[in-house]
């Protein structure tokens, strides 16, 4: 997912920082982004974030409904137990366990899907970002970006800080493309 690869690339980017912490200080030439806030805060952030809610409340949905069928047997099972054959408690018991095994195969497969749908929802953000990020730090002339999201950082001061800077250039990106 988004934050899998980047905190590969914040680790490595963390090492280089902390071997050149005195050359970056001294030359002030550090930058950082807030992924998370990018997500939130731009065009298209905000439409990748309504798909996967979408997407989840519909799984929800179905989840609900699934649940509320193996209710209705179980009723349906308890109170009629006594007046059912044993062939008809048989044939209740194993659609009840049928609809079980379906709704925990559901549950699983749904949840794999809305993590694939989000880790290529959120890399292909990622990849429309990436160069805006680079774009910026090019013509700052800084020597480091980091994502303030994946730092563990507890103090950054907002000058450095490039996010809606980015949020920007994102937005204006996606709206000259429509």
């Amino acid at each position: 997912m988004w934050r899998s690869s980047s905190k590969i690339l914040l680790l490595a980017l963390l090492f280089t920082f902390l071997v050149f912490t005195g050359f970056a200080q001294e030359s002030g030439k550090v930058g950082i982004v807030n992924s998370n806030e990018v997500i939130q805060k731009s065009t298209e952030g905000k439409t990748v974030m309504a798909q996967l809610q979408e997407k989840d409340k519909s799984n929800s949905s179905r989840i609900s409904t699934m649940d509320e069928k193996m209710r209705e047997l179980e009723t349906k099972l308890n109170t009629q137990r006594l007046t059912l054959t044993q062939e008809s408690i048989l044939q209740l018991t194993s659609e009840l366990e049928r609809k079980r095994t379906e709704r925990k195969r559901f549950a699983e497969d749904s949840l794999r899907e809305l993590q694939e749908l989000r880790f290529r929802l959120f890399s292909k953000v990622q990849d429309e970002v990436i160069p805006i990020i680079e774009g910026l730090g090019k013509e700052r002339n800084l020597n480091i970006i980091f994502d303030l999201a994946n730092s563990g950082a507890v103090y950054v001061n907002p000058t450095i800080d490039l996010t809606e800077e980015v949020i920007k250039r994102y937005n204006a990106s996606k709206a000259t493309k429509k």
